[in-house]
């Protein structure tokens, strides 16, 4: 059994925030895949499903971000599992927007959600690193990420999102190559292979000047008109 992890905070204020992409990217996979009804537990919601042959938990804390620890906690040692059972999505601001990058144990980069992870079950976790960008300034971190997403992200946000869904089997089964393969082709599909796409055409040759049926004396008299 898999136990995937999604950050955010609770409640409709905070449904929409930049803070709450992790949430949101549990929120697809279990629409896509037809998962169970998102229940109370854990100090959490959970859901449950299958991915191919893994049996798949969805846990999103209802903790606030800094008290993400104390959920996934209570979920690992209900289910008897380890760390490297665990996938957490969470947002990355040393990312670019739309970017995604999967890595497995590490440091919590000063992130509040991590961080608490970091205290209940050490480090040895994966995450997937769901980039929103980074305000310019780390005074403005914080107003940054509790903001919804603006209209202008709505594009590059719901082809994240459908390719992480794409995905899920393969990183549920432990292949993060694959996972990586199906998020880019959502995000960074292959530009079409049509014959002739990038290829400049010669330009037409000029038209040819008509031919002069003149005769030799009636061209040598024009010549004195």
């Amino acid at each position: 059994m898999k136990l995937f992890v999604g950050l955010g905070n609770p409640g409709a204020k905070y449904a929409a925030n930049r803070h709450n992409i992790g949430f949101m990217a549990l929120d697809r996979m279990a629409g896509d895949h037809g998962f169970g009804p998102w229940k109370s537990a854990f100090k959490g919601l959970v859901s449950e499903g299958r991915l191919g042959s893994e049996k798949l938990l969805l846990l999103k804390p209802m903790t606030f971000m800094n008290l993400s620890g104390e959920s996934v906690r209570a979920a690992i040692d209900f289910y008897k599992l380890t760390p490297a059972d665990v996938v957490v999505f969470h947002d990355e601001l040393d990312l670019a927007p739309g970017k995604c990058r999967v890595k497995q144990g590490g440091g919590h980069a000063g992130h509040n959600g991590l961080r608490s992870i970091h205290a209940h079950i050490g480090e040895a976790y994966g995450r997937v690193r769901l980039g929103i960008g980074h305000p310019g300034h780390k005074d403005a971190v914080a107003h940054y990420v509790l903001h919804d997403f603006a209209k202008a992200d709505q594009d590059w946000l719901d082809d994240l999102l459908r390719g992480i869904s794409d995905g899920a089997a393969a990183l549920a089964a432990g292949d993060g190559a694959k996972f990586m393969n199906a998020v880019a082709l959502r995000t960074a599909p292959p530009r079409s292979s049509g014959k002739g796409e990038g290829i400049e055409k010669p330009a037409k040759p000029a038209p040819s000047p008509p031919e002069d049926s003149r005769s030799p004396m009636q061209k040598l008299l024009d010549r004195f008109k």
